[in-house]
């Protein structure tokens, strides 16, 4: 791909989006559209293969011109311009790709009528709009921090309609997204990555588009927060109170969605002024974590909520998708068992075991980057995060590609994943991962399999390194 003109992959990035707006005007999440859709039915509904040819078609268009300038573009700024244009036609269409956004309005309206959404589901108002939102969501509590809770309450006392709402949440996903443009370049420059690439690798993806600004999704605020608390770190190590700063907007970015969690003890090294001793680490990452407890507890009892959000997470379970690596693995020991007559729901099992994994994954990357880089580790770690959890939807990796864009010098591995997972839901929310578990689930597994010798290899590789005499005592022996 290496020779692309710059700006031939700046108006094919544009075409893409155009046709990927075509597609939500036909065939987007709708209020009123069918709760229960397969891609057969989207095909034989009206304009079907209109919408399915117009969202592949633009979806390729944007994730060729992406890929095509992963490498590097011209400068910061036409990154930027290139990603406004982008995303201009994405901000009028109807919502696409989920229906989280409805699911915004009626936790909102719940706790706007003075109902915890930690308690009860939507049903429970009832909400006035609870036809927009699927079945299995209507009766579990809201798995979302404590902020959002309390900015959807607040959109919907302002706004008193669904589409007001939807508008709201659309405009607080860009002000995520710009959050993100203007603190990455910091965090970019502290750990040596050129900015215009890491702005393109980060923003220029078609799940920013399609899922972040037509899909509304909270987590762009979530990043944003995230991004804007390592780069203040990034910017006065040593600080204590810009380091108190950066911990608050780190623990705002947890209120909104717990995943933001995994980067605290990563930031808290990122602090230190200079070589790593324990008690550096309690002197300069001490006020980071303290900000991030602070401020998550403050907002937690300012807005009279409890911790039932930590419960909510669990009802993603009900969701099994070969996108999860632990669910793939589930089902692929399900799919084997069945060739020898045996009926086995290894389900549970696989994904306790990614659980298990995942903590033990996170504390030895928390251990090595003590003398490495941290904000690197800090990505690492959230794409350990995605990628060992029971449930996987395609947005979640721009979780671990923003970090990384701006921390990782070499390789552009992590974008792979979101160049995949663009093409793994359709305009109306479709997951196409349900209806492709075979080849979907062995696949997945085969790649986690690779991905595990390689880990493993890696740390017997660091192992060696760190026994190592260092040269310079060699030669003076």
């Amino acid at each position: 791909m290496a020779g692309v003109p710059h700006h031939l992959a700046r108006w094919t990035g544009l075409a893409g989006s155009l046709l990927l707006a075509v597609s939500a005007f036909l065939g987007g999440v709708f209020p009123d559209g069918d709760l229960r859709p397969t891609p057969v039915s989207i095909w034989q509904g009206p304009h079907g293969p209109l919408i399915i040819a117009s969202w592949l078609a633009g979806t390729g268009l944007m994730a060729w011109a992406w890929w095509s300038l992963r490498d590097g573009v011209p400068s910061a700024r036409w990154a930027l311009v290139t990603v406004g244009i982008w995303l201009l036609p994405l901000l009028f269409v109807p919502p696409m790709g989920s229906r989280d956004a409805y699911a915004y309005a009626c936790q909102g309206a719940s706790f706007a009528n003075g109902i915890s959404p930690y308690e009860y589901g939507v049903s429970a108002l009832p909400c006035p709009w609870l036809d927009t939102i699927s079945y299995i969501w209507r009766d579990t509590p809201a798995p979302y921090g404590p902020l959002f809770v309390l900015i959807a309450g607040a959109v919907v006392k302002a706004t008193g309609s669904l589409t007001g709402a939807v508008v709201a949440f659309r405009l607080l996903a860009v002000a995520g997204v710009a959050l993100t443009a203007a603190c990455l370049p910091v965090l970019a420059r502290r750990c040596g990555v050129p900015v215009g690439r890491a702005l393109w690798l980060a923003l220029a993806s078609p799940l920013i588009g399609v899922h972040l600004v037509a899909g509304a999704h909270n987590d762009a605020l979530m990043v944003g927060l995230l991004v804007a608390g390592l780069a203040v770190v990034a910017a006065r190590p040593g600080r204590p109170v810009p380091l108190l700063a950066g911990g608050v907007l780190l623990g705002l970015a947890v209120s909104i969605k717990i995943t933001g969690l995994v980067v605290i003890p990563f930031a808290a090294l990122a602090a230190i002024g200079g070589p790593y001793r324990f008690r550096a680490l309690l002197r300069d990452g001490g006020p980071v974590v303290a900000g991030a407890v602070a401020t998550v507890m403050g907002v937690t009892f300012a807005g009279g909520l409890d911790f039932g959000w930590i419960g909510g997470l669990e009802s993603g379970g009900e969701v099994i998708a070969w996108t999860s690596p632990p669910t793939a693995v589930g089902q692929t020991a399900g799919y084997v068992a069945l060739l020898f007559g045996l009926h086995v729901d290894a389900l549970p099992v696989a994904r306790a075991i990614g659980v298990l994994a995942l903590a033990a994954l996170l504390l030895w990357l928390w251990w090595r980057a003590r003398t490495r880089d941290p904000f690197f580790h800090a990505g690492l770690a959230l794409a350990a995060t995605v990628a060992l959890s029971p449930i996987v939807h395609p947005w979640y990796w721009i979780w671990p590609l923003t970090v990384l864009a701006a921390t990782a010098r070499d390789g552009v591995w992590f974008a792979a994943v979101a160049l995949v997972g663009s093409f793994l839901v359709l305009p109306d929310g479709t997951g196409l991962a349900r209806y492709t578990k075979l080849p979907g689930a062995p696949l997945m597994t085969l790649l986690l399999i690779w991905a595990v010798v390689r880990l493993v290899r890696s740390a017997r590789a660091d192992r060696a390194a760190d026994r190592a005499p260092d040269p310079a005592i060699r030669g003076a022996d």
